[in-house]
């Protein structure tokens, strides 16, 4: 049995707030972006169309209930919820906030702020900001009070050493990291935690970070930087293949999975000396974007098997409690990278998960 703690990245996304009422129209959630999707080219599996779940609405239980009965039927070990803050509001927040009062959502969670401006990059355009970030180290004492009080010392919060674990998604958006880290720790500890374990997608900083005050990072995917670069013949072929006109690679980016993650496992990627490993089981953003987007072409619950075994393969645990495995995502159906079972299919990803984590030996 593997020892491995598999940790799927969950988009909150899926019920209305007022907030997303007012920006795109009453009762908009990220099943709009999904079901308006349509194939691009001959062959391109477009829209993702969830199928045991159906399409739910997170502010209910049952639908909550469902996803963490699945997850643990196919050897997640928890989820890490996206967390939205600005200065004090909170977006998305009604799920986690109701799974906290609800002891029957019993499985094991971590937290992830998505600390991005707020923009329209639902529909593509990230250049119209909706809500901005704003730093400051009295935010940082804030930020970190309210999680404490609230999130941090909840029993199902996942932990290392008995410190919380939290993640910053993109750390070069945040000014005086250093300093905002001693803030973050000094308030735990003000609040009668034993200490944060803190960590940062590897992708999103400059510099090593464990030398800016992280316990580790994430390798999170897909990681730009190793994309194809589109160059004649492959891309010759690629364009004969998929019936289009180059000026469809000035709207959209293509990359083959199985490529990309041979890449992946033969580049020395690690901006840390403690990076753990993650893997998405496929990706197409087309249906959140209309230019700009991203499509892994060919991916399967083979290819992923196989991906995923090559990860695992190369990563020893750092110790008991240090031994994660980010897997991106459990459910961003807009993104086209889900492991919850859709109408393609199936429930073939969670099974191969299941099976890989099981087999793994590490």
């Amino acid at each position: 049995m593997s020892n491995i703690r598999s940790i799927a990245i969950h988009l909150p996304q899926f019920h209305p707030i007022p907030q997303n009422d007012d920006w795109w129209g009453k009762g908009f959630t990220e099943w709009a972006n999904v079901t308006r999707a349509k194939p691009l080219f001959k062959g391109h599996h477009q829209p993702h169309l969830p199928a045991d779940l159906g399409f739910y609405d997170l502010r209910l239980a049952d639908a909550r209930l469902a996803q963490e009965a699945l997850a643990k039927e196919y050897g997640i070990y928890g989820f890490c919820y996206y967390h939205y803050w600005f200065n004090g509001e909170r977006l998305l927040h009604e799920p986690l906030d109701r799974k906290l009062k609800n002891p029957e959502e019993d499985l094991p969670f971590m937290l992830c702020w998505a600390n991005e401006n707020w923009t329209r990059r639902w529909d593509g355009e990230e250049k119209d900001i909706l809500m901005e970030q704003k730093y400051s180290l009295n935010d940082h004492r804030a930020h970190a009070r309210f999680l404490c009080n609230n999130f941090f010392k909840d029993s199902r919060y996942i932990k290392v050493n008995n410190k919380p674990v939290f993640i910053f998604y993109k750390t070069f958006l945040i000014p005086e990291i250093k300093e905002a880290i001693r803030a973050w720790r000094e308030e735990a500890a003000l609040c009668g935690l034993d200490g944060l374990y803190l960590l940062c997608m590897d992708n999103f900083i400059y510099e090593d970070a464990l030398s800016v005050g992280f316990d580790a990072a994430i390798h999170f995917h897909p990681d730009y930087r190793y994309f194809q670069k589109l160059l004649p013949p492959w891309k010759d072929r690629l364009l004969r293949r998929l019936k289009l006109g180059e000026s469809f690679f000035y709207k959209h980016h293509v990359e083959d999975y199985e490529q990309y993650n041979k890449r992946i496992t033969t580049i020395n990627r690690l901006v840390s000396s403690k990076v753990y490993p993650g893997i998405t089981p496929g990706w197409d953003n087309t249906a959140r974007k209309t230019k700009d987007g991203i499509i892994f072409l060919d991916s399967s619950p083979q290819k992923y098997k196989k991906a995923l075994n090559e990860c695992l393969s190369a990563f020893k645990p750092f110790s008991k409690d240090e031994n994660f495995l980010f897997i991106n995502a459990w459910n961003e159906w807009a993104e086209g990278n889900h492991l919850e079972p859709c109408k393609k299919w199936g429930r073939q990803y969670l099974e191969v998960t299941k099976q890989v984590l099981k087999n793994s030996g590490v």
